[in-house]
């Protein structure tokens, strides 16, 4: 380290070249290992969490959910798709708000990116505890092992190198895809739209019940069903977004990275429609096996409960164990994220910048992902002693989800955002690709996302987790009030923006 400046409120230090030498990162994905990683990092999110929409919306709500957040990714994603190619820096979301907003815009943009990627994973390895629990039997006390097991493996598979994280996460995404298109080849025949995914009523109560002949109504809750299932529909999307966070390790982010990002989310509205229609739409009339939409609204592992129905138990058991792939996908693949957006934000100093030193033969952010690991599996561990095995159980599936969800919300907002702002703001910097939808679309991401941050504030169930993540945010922004913002470096992404676009640079050296 060597010169100081301030800059408005921020002390600025100026690195040597040992400095980046010291977080050095490996080119190597292409177009298809950039699609792997969003469709790898989202595919989750087909297996287990989107059905929950179902039992606070009914099938209806669900489905205009559904497509409401489908429509806000799109708008996400073509904005991603104009900003990251234009600046093309491992720090993403971080990156695109400090050059529109600021360094106090790029902190809080991160900090909300920071909870969703270190949440998410929790979630997922949560589901994938339940799927094992439930193929070998093993009792809901030995959950937190599977977890344990889950973060090791796939911490180590990050540690070894971009190389193998790019192969892994192709492998397992081309995986995950196989078994949901056997799932909807077998789903097929059994298929019955109206006695199972419209077999959900309202109670005297106004709690959901049962119709055990279906013909219900497609909005058992109304609009508000809808907006209930919203933060549950971002699930079938949530995490491509993280794409832009691979530019220093792809060979042409100006190239490949909208190709990317559009093709996976291309991808991924085909999938979230194909089971949300045949998921819910089967079911049996045997008892032990799933009643439809009902049931399904509950479940955590819906995928294993629709392959009961149409395979029945010992095949489905089988396919459920490689329907763990699934989840394994989007595991591994949010842990590649969790440590480039960690790394990112301290290279920058807005973390200390102890986290972004990279291994020196492996290339990869290895102090970030040992960061990232133990803060998620610690969180994951304080809600099981705290709550107790089932309650715990039940908190993680849901409200750490909603938790996940509240700081996505606030990160898309702020980046679509970012996007108004830069359109106005940097006019002439080299844009290689450049929004359908434009400065219209990004209105629409933050307006729906508002939205959907607006509801999580107002349902008294997830309240709690969306409290949880408040007090994240604050102790985040204190630490950056006191000391992160008087320790902040000139990384790409800050000469960048500190030049209005000017010092186009991804590397020192």
């Amino acid at each position: 380290m060597s010169d100081t400046k301030q800059v408005g409120g921020v002390t600025y230090t100026s690195a040597g070249a040992d400095y980046f030498a010291q977080r050095g990162l490996r080119r190597y994905a292409r177009v298809w290992s950039l699609w792997a990683l969003g469709v790898g990092a989202v595919i989750s999110g087909h297996y287990s969490g989107w059905n929950f929409g179902i039992g606070v919306g009914g099938f209806g709500g669900m489905f205009v959910a559904g497509l409401l957040i489908m429509i806000m990714y799109w708008g996400l994603i073509f904005s991603l798709a104009e900003m990251s190619p234009a600046l093309p820096h491992t720090g993403a979301a971080y990156s695109f708000a400090r050059s529109a907003m600021g360094p106090w815009g790029g902190f809080v943009t991160g900090l909300a990116e920071n909870i969703e990627y270190v949440l998410t994973p929790a979630v997922i390895v949560f589901f994938i505890g339940s799927y094992m629990t439930a193929i070998f039997g093993t009792g809901p006390q030995y959950q937190p092992l599977w977890w344990l097991g889950g973060y090791l493996v796939f911490l180590f598979l990050n540690l070894r190198g971009v190389e193998l994280s790019f192969k892994v996460s192709v492998a397992v995404t081309l995986g995950a895809l196989a078994v949901l298109v056997v799932y909807w080849i077998t789903a097929i025949p059994h298929f019955d739209f109206n006695r199972w995914a419209l077999n959900i009523g309202v109670g005297p109560d106004g709690a959901a019940m049962a119709l055990p002949e279906g013909g219900g109504s497609w909005l058992p809750f109304g609009w508000h069903g809808v907006l209930a299932a919203m933060p549950f529909a971002v699930w079938l999307f949530l995490a491509i977004e993280q794409l832009p966070l691979a530019a220093e390790e792809s060979h042409d982010p100006r190239q490949d990275m909208p190709k990317g990002l559009i093709f996976g989310m291309s991808t991924l509205v085909v999938s979230a429609f194909m089971i949300m229609f045949l998921n819910a739409g089967v079911g049996s009339a045997e008892a032990g096996r799933m009643q439809g939409a009902f049931s399904l609204g509950t479940s955590a592992e819906p995928l294993l409960d629709g392959f009961r129905v149409t395979l029945g138990g010992d095949i489905a058991r089988l396919l459920a164990l490689f329907a763990v792939i699934g989840l394994i996908a989007s595991f591994h693949t949010i842990i590649f994220a969790y440590g480039r957006q960690i790394y990112s934000l301290s290279r920058a100093g807005y973390f200390p910048s102890a986290f972004s030193v990279t291994h020196g033969a492996h290339k990869t952010p290895n102090r970030a992902l040992y960061v990232g690991t133990i803060l998620g599996f610690c969180v994951m561990m304080v809600v099981w002693f705290a709550a107790g095995a089932e309650k715990g159980g039940a908190f993680i599936g849901g409200t750490l989800l909603n938790m996940a969800v509240f700081g996505a919300m606030i990160s898309y907002a702020m980046q679509g955002l970012s996007f108004i702002l830069l359109r106005k703001r940097m006019p002439n910097i080299a844009r290689p690709y450049r929004s359908p939808v434009g400065v219209p679309g990004a209105f629409v991401t933050i307006v729906i996302a508002l939205v959907t941050l607006w509801f999580q504030l107002k349902d008294p169930v997830y309240r709690n987790g969306v409290y949880g993540a408040a007090i994240w945010y604050a102790v985040g922004i204190l630490y950056f009030a006191v000391a992160g913002r008087h320790k902040l470096v000139l990384s790409p992404e800050e000469e960048f923006a500190l030049s209005g676009g000017k010092h186009d640079t991804t590397q020192h050296g």
